[in-house]
């Protein structure tokens, strides 16, 4: 066997990473004190076809790792800029995003404990301290993958073993009557795409009305129980800080109406679990200690990196269900919860990053009262918005935000009520080609709105200010 080659020792030095991670973190840091001034653009539009061209025209030899990544992140959506208000995505704990790295160079795979002798317990007892918090009972159980649309899918697919009347891993999804589950009109997409997914097809999503408060109540789920074609209702779907307005559902009244029609009830907390560490908004979380499974995205109010996602199931039992199968070359002869320390018997990952370590880490360094401190700061910020946009002649509030989110529109004087649409559609437009801004929009019952997601605790009321300034600037342009 020859000598390993030059190239290959080379590109493993110690030395070779040990200067460029400081080359690197010292432009990283550099580049966020310019954005934390607020220099610079938040989004760097450029034409979609221009954009790949560009990229597609760079040889891919002969490049210097550090300068590449920089001109990767300043051609970037910068969420770091205290102006950016717009998806609900974070800007990362920066301790986090070292934390990832050390992940990325491990490199553990976790669906066998040997793999991940240090990422598997510390994912269950991160897993642990969220059953904690959301206050699940004994017995409580979950595992961590790779966002709320797999966690969804993850949980739904337990909720279709459990609840089906018949065993659907092993005689298929047509082996008894055809299922549905009862969703709000303002759920996730990822939920509907999830059940089609699962092979229901349209007729599987009941859909069921929000008040005017954008909440699924009983009522409605007892209304959209009448409408199932003939299907038999297994589940409904409540949202704990829903996609387009951050409304909470009733948990405590959906946990009633399951209970009594013998339900599966699971809470889509992927944006608001993490009002569980806030002292002021905890109690929008009453009653989702009584689902059967929940979702909650780390990667959200916890301001970690994506993906963190856990599935937490309150009878532990069921974390087992929606992947009921064996690999002999992984796992071994004997019921999975007998070797509940492989986690590849729990989600549809194998080779899963070491996700974990990033939020532990967070926890051990700045302790859970900083997280309940950075909600808090971006809900407050999100009411100040809103207050401002009220007292605006010029705006108009679209609901009263519960969370961080914010839908707002621009109404001129004398815009006539069919144009409002049209107007705050172009306006986002200009915003997104502007990129001195970032927001994004939604469709309400009301017509078409402006969303601002507050994520940076950066974020300061001037920024507010400047936010409605810059909406009307661009209108005046």
């Amino acid at each position: 066997m020859p000598e390993v080659p030059s190239s290959i020792r080379d590109a493993y030095d110690p030395e070779r990473f040990r200067a460029d991670g400081h080359r690197l973190i010292d432009a990283l840091a550099d580049q966020m004190a310019r954005w934390q001034a607020r220099e610079g653009l938040v989004v760097p539009w450029c034409a979609p076809e221009e954009a790949r061209a560009a990229w597609a025209a760079q040889p891919l030899h002969g490049g210097d790792l550090v300068d590449d990544l920089m001109t990767i992140a300043s051609a970037s959506t910068a969420l770091i800029h205290p102006q950016c208000m717009a998806h609900q995505v974070p800007p990362p704990l920066p301790g986090a995003a070292l934390a990832e790295m050390v992940g990325a160079l491990l490199n553990n795979g976790m669906a066998v404990a040997e793999m991940g002798p240090a990422a598997v317990p510390i994912e269950l007892a991160v897993i642990d301290w969220m059953i904690a918090k959301l206050g699940l009972p004994e017995g409580a159980s979950g595992v961590m993958t790779s966002g709320g649309s797999l966690g969804n899918l993850t949980a739904l697919l337990a909720m279709r073993q459990a609840h089906a009347g018949f065993d659907v891993w092993k005689h298929g999804a047509h082996a008894g009557p055809p299922l549905a589950v009862i969703v709000s009109s303002d759920a996730h997409y990822s939920v509907s795409r999830t059940l089609r997914v699962m092979g229901w097809g349209d007729a599987g999503v009941v859909s069921a009305a929000v008040d005017t408060k954008h909440r699924l109540t009983a009522a409605a789920v007892e209304r959209a129980l009448g409408q199932a074609q003939g299907r038999r209702v297994i589940g409904v779907i409540g949202a704990a800080g829903s996609t387009a307005t951050g409304a909470f559902d009733p948990l405590d009244e959906l946990a009633d109406v399951a209970a009594q029609h013998g339900l599966w009830l699971h809470v889509d907390a992927a944006h608001g679990g993490g009002v569980a560490l806030s002292p002021s908004k905890r109690h929008l979380l009453k009653g989702i200690a009584r689902a059967d499974s929940i979702v909650w995205d780390a990667h959200k109010l916890l301001m970690m990196p994506a993906l963190v996602t856990a599935v937490l199931f309150k009878r532990g039992g069921h974390a087992y269900e929606a992947f009921a199968q064996q690999a002999s070359y992984l796992f071994a002869g004997t019921r999975p919860d007998e070797t509940w320390w492989d986690l590849g018997t729990r989600t549809l990952e194998c080779t899963k990053r070491m996700m974990a370590i990033e939020l532990w880490c967070a926890l051990r360094v700045h302790g859970e009262a900083w997280f309940g401190e950075v909600i808090d700061r971006q809900i407050a910020l999100a009411a100040e918005l809103a207050a401002k946009v009220t007292a605006a002649p010029d705006f108009e509030l679209g609901i009263e935000p519960e969370l961080n989110i914010v839908c707002y529109r621009h109404r001129p004087a004398g815009l006539a009520v069919d144009a409002l649409d049209a107007h705050n559609r172009a306006l986002r437009t200009k915003v997104l080609e502007d990129g001195r801004f970032y927001v994004v929009g939604t469709q309400l019952p009301a017509g078409y709105f402006l969303r601002s997601t507050i994520m940076n605790p950066l974020i300061e009321a001037r920024d507010l200010d400047a936010l409605l300034v810059h909406l009307r600037g661009l209108c005046s342009a």
